[in-house]
């Protein structure tokens, strides 16, 4: 090659290495706000808590090193242990059927009838309300004194029930309210079942399968992993319930749970002794207990979704 080729080759090579080098610096300016911001709201709050959840901590004086016995203590917390049952149990019986209940209705709202959009509009838009507002609505349909559904069952010459005052009701009824407002996830498998072949569908009614053998058969592995996908937020979400549980029990005085405890969950026990009784430093090993629990079940869910069908494009 000429010295005048290979000079000419090196000169445009450093001039776009310094335009890339430019464009580079230029990128980062522009996300630099979000890169600090993420530092200074995200990473270092988790960094401080895992410190605190080794302290004793209150806010009002320094931190104390106490090595690991605030998660000692938590071992033998009853509350603690209350929390954590409650929390448990909504999720293994309420998530289930929260999913179940939402793909039954998206398998109804996706059949061919007059009206099919005013109905969906119908279920969807609870989604839409706050859940605060949500909870307080409910509070008063299952309210043990004049509630609505007492009302009725009253008329109906039926006994009532202490929907918020019977601990054996309480947990299902919150359930119930869950059910209520689960359309987001009625969409997203709305959506899925749009995408599922129907030449599938036609060929396994030629076989003569009926819409049992249908759904199990060819529409639930089609849309298992958008099932899968809806299964692991909602994990993690049943995991962190807090509002529903604190709207309907929470006493002027700042107490809250509900009769012997039935509706304390994890996070709120983790917000009263943060933000009521000002111990940082156990709340953060609740805070991280509670990560660590998420984490291994979220990650026994992954290692457990071989019943999840991934269609090849090719």
């Amino acid at each position: 090659m000429p010295f005048s080729q290979s000079l000419r080759s090196n000169l445009t090579q450093l001039s776009r290495s310094r335009w890339q080098r430019r464009e580079l610096i230029v990128g980062l300016l522009f996300i630099s706000p979000a890169i600090l911001g993420f530092f200074a709201f995200t990473v270092y709050p988790i960094l401080q808590s895992f410190y605190y959840s080794f302290t004793d901590y209150n806010i009002l004086q320094a931190p104390y090193w106490v090595g690991f016995e605030n998660y000692e203590r938590l071992l033998h917390d009853r509350v603690f242990t209350v929390a954590l049952g409650n929390t448990v149990y909504m999720v293994i019986v309420g998530l289930p059927l929260h999913l179940a209940v939402d793909f039954a209705i998206a398998l109804l709202l996706s059949t061919r009838i007059r009206g099919l959009s005013v109905f969906r509009t119908i279920f969807y838009l609870p989604s839409i309300t706050p859940i605060v507002a949500t909870a307080v609505l409910w509070a008063w349909l299952l309210n043990s004194q004049y509630g609505l559904i007492n009302v009725i069952l009253i008329r109906l010459g039926l006994p009532t029930i202490g929907f918020l005052t019977d601990p054996a009701w309480t947990k299902p009824s919150v359930i119930l309210m869950g059910l209520w407002y689960g359309g987001n996830t009625i969409l997203i498998y709305l959506a899925a079942l749009q995408e599922v072949p129907t030449e599938l569908l036609e060929a396994a009614e030629l076989d003569g399968c009926g819409s049992l053998e249908k759904l199990f058969n060819v529409t639930i592995p089609m849309v298992s992993p958008v099932i899968f996908f809806t299964l692991v937020l909602n994990l993690i979400g049943y995991f962190q319930i807090f509002t529903e549980g604190w709207v309907l029990t929470a006493t002027r005085e700042g107490s809250a749970g509900g009769p012997l405890n039935s509706l304390l969950f994890y996070t709120m026990y983790l917000y009263q002794n943060a933000f009521q009784f000002f111990k940082m430093g156990f709340a953060s090993a609740q805070a991280w207990i509670l990560f660590v629990i998420i984490l291994l079940a979220t990650l026994f869910v992954f290692r457990t979704s071989g019943w999840v069908y991934y269609r090849s494009e090719g």
